[in-house]
């Protein structure tokens, strides 16, 4: 099709929801013009919140109706009750993995890849950044674009996206100068950004390890957090995850615990071995974390500041791979730096190194943890000990698998 509809703020909103919902709920689909009404008004997952009344919502899906945009038809079984289908799909002739793009647009406003990527899991799983990246280039190349990208402003480290569907408010102002950037750590990809945190770790393991050796003496919330992980594993096996030079492992071990360490480094985990010759540790990727060899799962996994390299639209697939080989009625204990931004880092330990540090928002990780499926959460944050030069708030979660 060469002519694109043009959907004003309410249809937008009303095809999206219908476009949404067609693949949440398929057993409640096509949609009452109460649950329609609903969906256009949640409060979660919507830019800007909308309050409709009934008729604004019916008159505008009649209206879309007539435009060939939406189907009315009458319920299947039960009560006969009008409902609502969208056609938007059929009319622009969208594969699946551009249609879950669409919808989220519609639904959210500009957004860039990685905030795409994370926002429409429950749409179409798509592997990483770069896939995202690929379907918007091909939606933007169509004969009528559906897209297109929007200039990058001062302060913004990634560029957005828009559908060209009818007008978005805003859509300059919609992310102001200082947005929060947490994606740019994959700019050239997540191999690339594993790559250069794994160069980063082997070229500064013996002097990290050494700074870090005795760290824990002086870290009582730390150590008080260490000690009940310690116990709430009891015969099970403990596995921290990027576990750098192993003397949060080592200690664990001397608390009783059966834990073992890996990290992506093969430096790391030789300076590990070099220092706890009685422990544990091996190379290992956290994303693809195996069950204990010896059991039928872990009695607690410890992300102990291994996922500050991820990007935000990372967290909830790491979450969900830690999650997964945890022993029922075990726990996952994650520890990070929270706030904004991004920190790079050029120089460390007089190493030249490329690494940059991601700060996360406490109230996403929490809402990642409970879509993984964790319970009964708990969460610290404590400000930095500014005595041993930390700048940052730390986030402490812990959540039970459960069973």
């Amino acid at each position: 099709m060469t002519d694109l509809p043009v959907l004003d703020a309410v249809e937008q909103r009303v095809l999206g929801s219908l476009l949404e919902k067609q693949r949440t709920v398929p057993a409640s689909y096509p949609l009452s013009l109460n649950a329609l009404r609903t969906a256009c008004n949640q409060s979660s997952s919507r830019d800007p919140v909308v309050d409709y009344d009934e008729q604004t919502v019916e008159r505008t899906a009649r209206a879309l109706k007539d435009r060939g945009l939406l189907r009315i038809v009458w319920a299947d079984a039960g009560r006969r009750t009008l409902k609502y289908h969208q056609t938007l799909e059929e009319v622009l002739g969208v594969a699946d993995d551009e249609r879950a793009l669409l919808t989220v647009l519609l639904l959210r406003g500009p957004q860039a890849p990685g905030e795409l990527r994370t926002r429409t899991e429950r749409l179409h799983a798509f592997a990483d950044r770069a896939e995202v990246e690929a379907v918007l280039d091909r939606l933007a190349a169509r004969e009528a674009p559906l897209v297109r990208q929007l200039e990058r402003r001062p302060g913004q480290q990634d560029a957005r996206w828009v559908h060209l569907l009818g007008e978005v408010a805003a859509v300059e102002q919609s992310a102001p100068i200082g947005v929060v950037d947490r994606e740019s750590v994959l700019r050239d990809g997540e191999e690339a950004r594993t790559e250069r945190v794994r160069r980063t770790f082997d070229a500064v393991a013996e002097p990290y390890a050494a700074a870090l050796a005795d760290e824990l003496d002086d870290l009582p919330f730390e150590r008080w957090l260490l000690d009940r992980v310690a116990a709430d594993a009891g015969t099970r096996p403990v596995v921290e995850v990027g576990c750098g030079p192993g003397h949060v492992t080592a200690y664990l071990a001397r608390r009783g615990a059966r834990s073992h360490g890996i990290d992506l480094s093969p430096g790391m985990v030789a300076e590990a071995r070099r220092r706890f010759p009685d422990g544990s540790y091996e190379v290992g990727d956290l994303r693809r974390l195996m069950r204990p060899t010896t059991g039928d799962g872990w009695g607690v996994v410890l992300a102990w500041y291994s996922l500050i390299h991820l990007a935000q639209s990372e967290i909830p697939a790491a979450l969900a791979a830690l999650v997964r080989p945890v022993h029922s009625g075990g726990r996952l204990v994650l520890a990070l730096h929270a706030g904004a931004g991004i920190r790079h880092t050029d120089t460390w330990f007089d190493v030249e190194v490329d690494l940059d540090v991601v700060l996360h928002d406490p109230g996403f990780v929490r809402s990642a943890a409970e879509a993984a499926g964790l319970t009964d959460l708990e969460w610290y944050l404590r400000g930095p000990h500014t005595h041993r030069g930390e700048t940052t708030e730390r986030l402490y979660v812990i959540g039970r698998v459960p069973g």
